[in-house]
């Protein structure tokens, strides 16, 4: 079993801080070094407080689908030996109330454009049977309860 982590490292930087007014952007750091910029969402905590460069974690949920999906996809094309040129997903996520109304990310639509080498590209049913298997083998996918669909753009 493979276990995995991330330090985020928040400080208060001198702000009053029961009063609400302190700042949210934080820092991820990742085992191989990286270290990225993040903060509460602007449609969440409005600005100043929050840091709309900074990555927040509602886009991290979504980047992290589309990234599992893409890298199942592709080791599945390369099996099946279909050279992938170019992957790119325009993935958009949709939060909402659940039937208790709790805030919730309830639908994460995946949008991938992939680009064969040579023109040649599975047919439709091929690659509608690609994606498909890449999202019942995504170990993201597979530990949420969000709905994940997929709509390949031509």
């Amino acid at each position: 079993m493979a276990t995995y982590g991330a330090t985020v490292t928040w400080e208060r930087q001198g702000a009053v801080f029961t009063d609400g007014r302190y700042g949210r952007g934080h820092r991820w750091a990742f085992d191989g070094g990286v270290e990225v910029p993040a903060s509460a969402s602007p449609h969440s905590v409005p600005l100043p407080y929050s840091v709309a460069e900074a990555v927040d974690p509602e886009e991290a949920f979504v980047a992290a689908l589309a990234s599992c999906h893409m890298l199942w996809f592709l080791s599945l094309a390369a099996k099946a030996g279909h050279v992938v040129e170019r992957y790119e997903d325009a993935a958009v996520g949709r939060m909402g109330p659940d039937a208790a109304g709790r805030t919730m990310m309830l639908e994460v639509t995946l949008r991938p454009r992939v680009t064969f080498a040579g023109g040649r590209a599975p047919d439709a049913a091929a690659l509608e049977a690609l994606h498909h298997r890449a999202h019942e083998v995504c170990f993201i996918a597979n530990s949420v309860k969000t709905a994940v669909r997929c709509e390949p753009v031509p």
